[in-house]
């Protein structure tokens, strides 16, 4: 049996305290600090001396109060009753504890991160007698109406059942008794422990295959993140990072979502939970809670437990991705993330990296990231489980040569650079075609040349060129005038202009532009890049120019992110129409004079 270690405090400095004493205890142990009961853990051991960073308000502590190991890692509670509830940096419940003390949270208050007297109806997936394996279902519970929770065997336990239960039952009853090979037994409940710095087992992660849908017409045509893929939103103040995380957290193709508040301002996350649970999930109509978990850890909040709070919900995330489910990610922001890191590090007295920042920043950013992905989970069934993460960056001044920024891009395939004089005309998503990227385009381009129309990638690529050829004459037309261009390259400019206000520009609070699935997508890009090649032919006919960017059509173009699903091929096939109706008729009129 481990020796819990028992010290004194001979330090305090901010959430960082040093205890003597400490010999027994290991790296990442979970401690109880000083009378209060305050949490913390271990981040480094010299000797006896062990630096705890605690994960609450230190204020008052001092020298030869006592500290005492707990022998475990910081660890989250993963059953049934996560789904609808917040969370703060190391899974306390915030709706309970408010229940108990009140709008403050009570330094060293101790409250089970889940209910334990609530009761869940089981329902057994397997019979007496069954061989099973580490992450084979034993049953399920319908936790919401829109997850079914399913309890499966922990990683590291196997045998043969020989008891399973039914019906109503708590998480920490026993649900079944499992019989190993050497003949002991081992109870088994809804209820699981797992270390939040150690990533879960799985059996193979392979590369993504399909794009994840977001409805969101510059990403999904443009910039796609793949199912089991990362993504980094940076961007500066007010260019409109937690309204598109809120997207798609509101419309992504996932089944499950968890939301890292992660040192932000507290008006921010006060919007995401008051808006949150008024959401309705788009495909069911049931509130969007069911099948989301938020952690809210505000940049008021212990520096300490912002930096847990990240490693809190992407194992909340992984254990949803081992129930075969696709779960999305949404971390806002690791910057500030980072920032606890580097506060820490300052305390700890390392060497400190770029702009202070610790000189392992990247990896830490890299290990992170590295727990999202397309996998094969335990268990006999082969289930196929994914989890893609999303991460915000707020760069100061939007400075993207910031390390973290830096070191975040390094990592991720995605970059969906937001841009703050886009969002100050108005234009959301306020992402800058010009600087982001996506590695996953080749891939998902083929998935949507099979999936959605065999000419999706020519016309992406159309319009990417069109838009970085606009870039380069609207440096000419600054010079020189418009008057200056040639007809073929006015034309260009209207087509990239359409490409941008009646394609990529999105109303996030109209009920029907909120939201673009793939077919209408495709038919949108379609129609705009089809008045730019029926006008260039017009041109080389000898038609003027005006006559070719004054059709009453381009109106029409214009207000179809407006019609609903279920008009829109009709109207866009009369939009095409008139579009050619149009052209002949100022074609032959031409002729005429």
């Amino acid at each position: 049996m481990k020796t819990l270690s028992k010290g004194r405090i001979v330090k305090v400095s901010g959430p960082l305290v040093v205890a003597e004493g400490m010999r027994d205890a290991e790296m990442f142990d979970v401690v109880r600090v000083a009378k209060m009961q305050l949490i913390g853990e271990i981040i480094e051991i010299h000797g006896d001396r062990a630096s705890i960073q605690v994960y609450e308000e230190t204020a008052g502590l001092g020298p030869g109060e006592p500290v005492e190991s707990t022998g475990a890692p910081l660890s989250v509670e993963l059953a049934p009753g996560l789904l609808g509830t917040i969370f703060d940096g190391i899974q306390r419940p915030l709706e309970r504890i408010r229940e108990q003390v009140g709008n403050n949270i009570t330094r060293g208050i101790r409250i089970a991160s889940l209910d334990a007297d609530r009761k869940w109806d089981f329902v057994p997936a397997v019979a007496a007698g069954a061989v099973v394996v580490p992450g084979d279902v034993l049953g399920t519970v319908q936790e919401t109406a829109l997850v079914l929770h399913k309890v499966m065997v922990p990683p590291g336990l196997s045998g043969t059942v020989e008891e399973i239960l039914s019906g109503p039952r708590t998480i920490v009853e026993t649900i079944a008794r499992l019989k190993h090979a050497d003949g002991t037994r081992r109870d088994v409940a809804m209820l699981q422990r797992w270390p939040v710095r150690k990533g879960r087992p799985y059996v193979e992660k392979m590369a993504p295959r399909s794009p994840m849908v977001t409805g969101q017409r510059v990403i999904d045509a443009f910039f796609p993140v793949a199912k089991g893929g990362t993504a980094a939103v940076p961007g500066p103040f007010g260019s409109g990072k937690t309204v598109i995380q809120h997207q798609l957290a509101k419309w992504a193709e996932t089944d499950i979502v968890v939301y890292i508040g992660c040192g932000e301002r507290g008006n921010e996350m006060t919007d995401v939970l008051l808006e949150f649970p008024e959401l309705k999930d788009p495909k069911s109509g049931r509130p969007l809670m069911e099948r989301t978990v938020l952690i809210a850890n505000t940049s008021d909040m212990p520096v300490a437990a912002r930096e847990a709070s990240i490693y809190t919900g992407i194992t909340i995330a992984e254990y949803f991705r081992d129930m075969g489910y696709s779960v999305a990610l949404m971390a806002d922001s690791t910057s500030r993330w980072a920032e606890a890191l580097r506060e820490m590090s300052g305390r700890l007295e390392e060497m400190p990296g770029e702009e202070g920042y610790p000189a392992y920043l990247g990896s830490r950013l890299a290990q992170f990231y590295e727990r999202a992905g397309h996998v094969t989970c335990l268990g006999s069934d082969a289930r196929e489980g994914i989890l893609t993460a999303i991460g915000a960056v707020s760069p100061p001044g939007g400075d993207l040569s910031d390390p973290v920024a830096q070191a975040t891009l390094r990592i991720v395939k995605v970059f969906w650079g937001l841009d703050a004089q886009l969002a100050y005309k108005r234009h959301f998503p306020a992402i800058n075609w010009l600087v982001s990227y996506s590695l996953y385009d080749e891939r998902v381009d083929e998935w949507m040349d099979r999936s959605v129309s065999p000419d999706w990638s020519r016309l992406h690529a159309l319009a990417m060129r069109l838009l970085q050829e606009e870039s380069e004459l609207e440096e000419i037309v600054k010079l020189v005038g418009i008057d200056s261009l040639s007809p073929a390259d006015r034309l260009k400019l209207e087509a990239a202009r359409s490409i941008r206000e009646d394609f990529l520009q999105q109303n996030s609070f109209d009920e029907v532009d909120t939201y673009t699935s793939l077919p209408k997508q495709f038919r949108m890009l379609q129609l705009v890049l089809r008045y730019y090649e029926l006008g260039a032919k017009a041109l080389e006919q000898g038609m003027p120019i005006r006559a070719v960017t004054e059709l009453p059509a381009r109106d029409r173009i214009a207000r179809l992110k407006y019609v609903h699903e279920d008009r829109f091929a009709e109207t866009a096939d009369a939009v095409e129409k008139e579009l050619a109706d149009q052209l002949r008729g100022r074609r032959q009129q031409g002729e005429r004079a």
